[in-house]
């Protein structure tokens, strides 16, 4: 994370020819919202004066509190690499203010700030994210509209000619370098066009923050190939889908606090993912808030539909990677690149600290394979389901009143506005599929 002052930004500003600014921040949704300024207004954005209809955001406020007001993060800073015809155009991420100059409890972003402050007052100093974000490459038709025709038909680790996304990804790994991104790797995951490109873990608000830029770039390197990319999590029947796998790790200043002196799991990290464990039901509505999430959430297709852990195991919903030292982490594997980062991850970390709180005891690991285990043997071993839909996972949410908190009032109750009316519409749609099984039986 940079940390640079107002002079330094406009200092930068001139050298670089900077035209235009991009005042970002993020709805209820995970989409990104912006407001786009000459920089003639650059004084009014670094005072925290450009203001905004909130009304007019999903899950943000009623008509009647409507002006809102930009606070960029000036650690949030850069120059976007593309689109210089009209002058070069930069960024801010910013945190969203009430007109009485408060922060607005209902903006994702804010209410994340408030959890890493709750777990600062725990006594640990960083949430370390490292986030795996997986997407799918289409092609367009003559119109730029994007069909149903993946680009290739690569499958793990394929190499071109066969992974004929390979050029895409590098396009937009030189993009997040010039960025400030530190890329780890890229490769074709399972799935037809189905991609991955990992980059180094962060601090919690930072990885957030990454994530959402990290879309950003995905969908606009895309359309410049003529391709259309999409982080949703079940685009075609009967393949694999995206996920998001989650890695994390707690520290005292530069210690792992989720490490012990024999590079084992700590109490600390048992009591966290105890805590995870509690609340995964509850969590899907967070980690998996879109109908198709549920579409991907299925046995057989390498995504987890169960509540446990293991190390070598990749069947339940927590793994502990090899690892140890500052590397030492657990991975949640249900997260899906439709989530909201920030609303994702302060859920995660507030239920791994209630289970540090309240010394949750960690379940038995599972070294078996969950999907070939009958219901009596899950029962047996505590295993429980994932909510296997969306409606499920709401129901589960409203029953969990600790995670409610972890969004904090605004948020839950925009949360379920949104969710429950998606799941209506969704629920009074007819499909094809439903055509093609009936229509000629009854």
């Amino acid at each position: 994370m940079q940390h640079y002052t107002a002079e330094d930004i406009t200092k930068m500003v001139k050298d670089e020819n900077v035209e235009f600014i991009c005042l970002m921040f993020t709805d209820i949704n995970g989409i990104i919202k912006n407001v786009e300024v000459p920089v003639s207004q650059l004084d009014k954005v670094l005072a925290n004066k450009i203001t905004f209809d909130g009304s007019s955001i999903d899950g943000f406020t009623r008509i009647e509190e409507s002006d809102m007001l930009l606070h960029p993060d000036l650690s949030t800073w850069l120059i976007f690499p593309w689109g210089e015809e009209h002058g070069k155009v930069a960024r801010l991420i910013c945190d969203i203010y009430k007109s009485d100059g408060t922060p607005f409890e209902g903006d994702p972003r804010v209410n994340l700030k408030r959890i890493i402050s709750k777990m600062k007052k725990m006594g640990y100093t960083n949430f370390n994210i490292g986030s795996e974000p997986e997407f799918f490459l289409f092609n367009r038709d003559e119109q730029g509209n994007p069909t149903l025709h993946l680009n290739d038909d690569g499958s793990y680790f394929d190499f071109s000619p066969v992974d004929l996304g390979v050029n895409v990804r590098k396009d937009i790994v030189l993009v997040l370098e010039k960025m400030g991104f530190e890329v780890e790797a890229s490769h074709h995951e399972v799935a037809p066009g189905q991609q991955e490109i990992d980059f180094k873990y962060q601090d919690a608000l930072s990885a957030a923050d990454s994530i959402e830029t990290f879309k950003l770039v995905v969908k606009t390197i895309a359309r410049k190939n003529n391709l259309y990319a999409t982080f949703m999590p079940k685009p075609v029947q009967g393949i694999n889908g995206s996920g998001m796998h989650i890695n994390m790790s707690l520290f005292k200043d530069d210690t792992n606090i989720f490490d012990d002196a024999n590079d084992m799991l700590s109490d600390t990290a048992k009591e966290f993912m105890s805590g995870v464990l509690k609340h995964a039901r509850a969590l899907t509505a967070v980690n998996n808030p879109t109908v198709n999430s549920y579409k991907r959430l299925v046995p057989g297709f390498e995504a987890p539909t169960y509540i446990a852990w293991a190390s070598k195991n990749r069947s339940p919903l927590i793994r502990v990677p090899a690892a140890s030292g500052k590397s030492k982490r657990i991975e949640i594997r249900s997260v899906d690149p439709t989530t909201n980062p920030y609303l994702s991850i302060a859920c995660i970390l507030d239920a791994g600290l209630d289970g540090i709180k309240n010394n949750y005891a960690l379940m038995p690991e599972v070294k078996d394979n969950i999907y070939h285990m009958s219901d009596d043997e899950r029962r047996k071993e505590g295993i429980v389901d994932l909510p296997s839909t969306l409606h499920n996972a709401l129901k589960a949410l409203r029953k969990d009143e600790y995670v409610q908190q972890s969004l904090g009032k605004d948020l839950t109750n925009s949360l379920f506005a949104a969710k429950n009316a998606e799941w209506a519409r969704y629920q009074q749609t007819v499909s094809q599929w439903e055509r093609d099984t009936y229509m000629s039986q009854y």
